[in-house]
């Protein structure tokens, strides 16, 4: 009988995988093309094995087809228009509020925590404190129970 993946693997698989589903819609703002080809292209990255693949290839398949919905949402909780972000805390918020919106099985502090830490990682000096309390406004708009 197969077993489950610990939790603590799948955590550090899916954490890897938004990391490259933050590459990979950096990308795509600057160069749109199907979600499917962001898949082919990333599938050979060297963090690709580590990650969580199916995860990966969810997030890219709900953001990407969302897109309009997603940024629909985040224009709510903005000061700005959501073409006016950064393409780093933009693709770091579009996975934060799929998965507010989308991931019910991912609680809402992992979500948040995990777009600020990418924001942290790969965006401006102080764009992970924006992440941060957009997602937050977005937890208590989406997740109330949770809050």
């Amino acid at each position: 009988m197969p077993h489950a993946k610990a939790p603590r693997a799948l955590s550090r698989q899916r954490s890897l995988a938004r990391k490259l589903a933050l590459q990979a819609l950096y990308r795509w703002q600057i160069n749109e093309c199907s979600w499917q080809d962001l898949v082919q292209e990333f599938s050979t990255t060297e963090d690709m094995p580590r990650a969580d693949g199916e995860y990966f290839r969810a997030l890219l398949a709900g953001i990407c087809a969302g897109r309009t919905a997603l940024d629909a949402r985040l224009a709510e909780l903005l000061d700005r228009s959501p073409e006016l972000l950064d393409p780093v805390e933009h693709a770091a918020l579009l996975i934060g509020v799929y998965e507010l919106e989308q991931r019910l099985d991912v609680p809402y502090q992992v979500a948040i925590s995990e777009a600020v830490i990418l924001a942290k990682r790969f965006g401006a000096t102080d764009g992970h404190k924006y992440v941060n309390a957009v997602l937050e406004r977005a937890a208590r708009a989406l997740r109330p129970q949770e809050h």
